[in-house]
């Protein structure tokens, strides 16, 4: 009886928990966006204060990236009908083949019957004495005539296998053309940009070319770039707290649920009042700081620039990441697992993205071509995030790889493997 009446009692608090549940989860996903929102907006109040020729830079190269992709993709589409223009030649050739070797026993059937004409048929006509020689003989001229004429029927069904695969050659060809013709013009448009983004770039370095010019721009990269970490540092602080504090809720109201529950007389509800909510944990495949020493390198390349090793040779400004020299498209993937914070444009930074690893630990990967995430996507461990590029005013291809733990930059390679 006791278990009936406390079965039933459970059953009566599932419902109303499941409701708080749905709330606070909804709840939580309006303020993610709403963060998102307010990162937006302070990414737009950052890049109006940016030079014409900044903007400029960046115009060219998002659509260098963008640009690149279709060329990837039409090249891929080129060799796939470069290869079914190579299997149709194919099937052209054996069915040539198989033309002329039935031409052959045609011609030696042709030859055969011209040779022998009918003389043999005559003479069976003539000659009656032996009736049952005379029906099998015609059953084999029968099978003779029905065996030429399904050889006839052969070479004509090649014929026009061979016909309808010779039309389909041309029109895979002229297919190939045109993706040829839009592949060409892709290319074109590309090179403009090229063009484009090296008068952009040249312009840029004019503009700063004198030292202490350089020095305040890199002040001002940094300074934008510290602006949006300590908004997403901010924003990550707010919503542990809330977490945290909607966990001990959680725990006052269970607690709280279980008090009614043993004191409630038998055969009476307890009450269902009181929020009982469920918080997410961030450890994304595990704790951040236990990885330490054993994270993958975000590229394969080489280290073209330390942590903490001079800026364009300016020893007033340092690193506080690594620039790593890669490939132009090399997959940029994720040394840990996460969510993304930011994924945009930013000064000095070029094509921008930025991971949460939780417990106060960021990852950034800046300077790419191509950014293959969103903000707010959750990436596991390896995961494609983004492509190497030389955006954000780089003149080569490289990756700025670095490691925020509570907001204080970290040597990205006392984190990743000796080997990278």
């Amino acid at each position: 009886m006791f278990r009936a009446l406390t079965l039933a009692v459970l059953v009566s608090l599932i419902g109303p928990v499941m409701a708080d549940q749905r709330a606070e989860t909804q709840q939580q996903l309006q303020q993610a966006e709403k963060d998102i929102a307010e990162l937006k907006k302070l990414l737009q109040q950052i890049q109006q204060e940016k030079s014409g020729v900044q903007q400029e830079l960046k115009k060219s190269e998002t659509e260098m990236g963008n640009l690149e992709q279709q060329v990837k993709e039409l090249q891929q589409e080129l060799e796939k009908s470069e290869g079914e223009v190579r299997r149709m030649n194919e099937e052209k050739k054996k069915l040539q083949d198989a033309r002329l070797e039935q031409q052959r026993l045609i011609a030696i059937q042709a030859r055969a019957a011209y040779q022998s004409g009918r003389q043999e048929y005559v003479k069976l006509l003539l000659n009656q004495q032996h009736p049952e020689k005379f029906a099998r003989t015609l059953t084999y001229y029968d099978y003779l005539s029905q065996a030429r004429l399904e050889q006839l029927n052969a070479f004509n069904e090649t014929l026009r296998q061979l016909s309808n695969v010779e039309r389909d050659i041309v029109d895979q060809q002229n297919q190939l053309n045109e993706q040829k013709s839009a592949l060409e013009g892709r290319r074109e448009q590309l090179a403009e940009l090229r063009k484009e983004r090296q008068l952009a770039l040249a312009k840029l370095n004019k503009d700063l070319g004198e030292r202490d010019r350089s020095l305040k721009s890199r002040q001002e990269e940094q300074a934008d770039l510290a602006k949006v970490l300590k908004t997403i540092e901010e924003t990550l602080a707010r919503q542990a707290r809330e977490a945290r504090e909607a966990e001990e809720a959680r725990k006052r109201a269970l607690a709280e649920q279980q008090r009614q529950l043993r004191e409630q007389p038998s055969g009476s509800k307890p009450s269902t009042s009181g929020p009982l909510v469920s918080s997410t944990g961030g450890n994304f495949g595990g704790p951040f700081a236990k990885a330490r020493g054993q994270l993958p390198w975000p590229v394969d390349g080489r280290l073209v620039a330390r942590f903490g090793s001079a800026r364009g040779g300016d020893s007033r400004t340092k690193w506080d990441g690594v620039m790593i020299g890669a490939p132009a498209g090399s997959q940029v993937r994720a040394v840990h697992g996460g969510r993304v914070v930011f994924a945009d444009w930013l000064r000095g930074a070029g094509l921008l993205v930025i991971l949460d690893h939780g417990n106060g630990y960021l990852s950034l990967y800046g300077h790419n071509q191509r950014l293959l995430k969103n903000a707010g996507d959750v990436v596991k461990a390896g995961e494609s995030i983004a492509t190497v590029g030389a955006s954000g005013g780089q003149e080569t291809p490289a990756l700025y790889f670095a490691i925020r733990q509570q907001g204080r930059p970290t040597d990205p390679a006392q984190w990743c493997r000796a080997q990278g």
